[in-house]
């Protein structure tokens, strides 16, 4: 028994603006492909002021939202704030390591300054953590100094235990009152301000890094190391 076929049928093509496709159409096409680009972009820009390449950021990784984002962060171009406030009664903090000693920046002019916000408890800053230690000990004798600021943590004696676990031997600042962390309108953990020898904000970043990234990004700002011409 011979298989039934469909019916053909045929109706005759109803022409528009172009081709087979009405103006109605054409709008919505329009629409939705503006859209579609609009998403991609909103998905595919990190949060906050930035300027940086693709590589940098870590695509698999995002950051930990502490709070609104202010209407201005700190920009690249502009020189970093001293790590100490003066406050409403007239002291100033000053940020200290978890050995109490105090952290400047001051101090450390002349070196390109990698400082890092961020917690114990977030889990992309312990994702991070690796890449910090990794970089530090490639470029600490080259002239980086990371700076890592830890905020919302209860004493610094946590800090300390969760650094030394992790054999961190870069400078660790304590700023159990969030006044550095407001100095620097931080919204999220972790975020990255790398500083360069002149104490000059070269880019911002709210979110973890990839490891190649930063490091060309450290390369870059560190420059060409001379050679050693050997005895003369």
């Amino acid at each position: 028994m011979a298989e039934e076929r469909p019916g053909f049928s045929h109706k005759r093509e109803r022409h528009g603006l172009i081709g087979p496709f009405s103006g109605r159409q054409l709008l919505l096409g329009a629409v939705a492909i503006a859209i579609v680009a609009i998403v991609g972009v909103a998905i595919t820009t990190p949060l906050g002021n930035t300027s940086i390449g693709p590589n940098l950021v870590n695509p698999q990784a995002t950051p930990f939202i502490i709070g609104e984002a202010p209407a201005q962060g700190l920009r690249a171009g502009e020189t970093a704030p001293e790590l100490a406030t003066v406050l409403a009664d007239g002291t100033t903090y000053q940020l200290t390591d978890l050995d109490g000693r105090p952290i400047r920046l001051d101090a450390l002019r002349g070196k390109v300054v990698w400082l890092n916000f961020w917690a114990s408890w977030c889990p992309p800053c312990q994702q991070e953590t690796p890449i910090l230690r990794s970089l530090d000990a490639k470029y600490g004798d080259r002239g980086l100094a990371i700076v890592g600021v830890s905020v919302q943590e209860t004493t610094p004696t946590d800090v300390n235990g969760y650094a030394e676990r992790y054999e961190l031997d870069y400078t660790i600042g304590f700023d159990g009152s969030g006044h550095i962390l407001r100095t620097y309108r931080v919204f999220a953990l972790p975020t990255q301000f790398f500083i360069d020898t002149n104490g000059v904000i070269q880019l911002v970043l709210n979110g973890p890094v990839d490891e190649a990234g930063a490091s060309a990004l450290i390369e870059s700002m560190l420059g060409a190391v001379p050679s050693d011409p050997g005895p003369t």
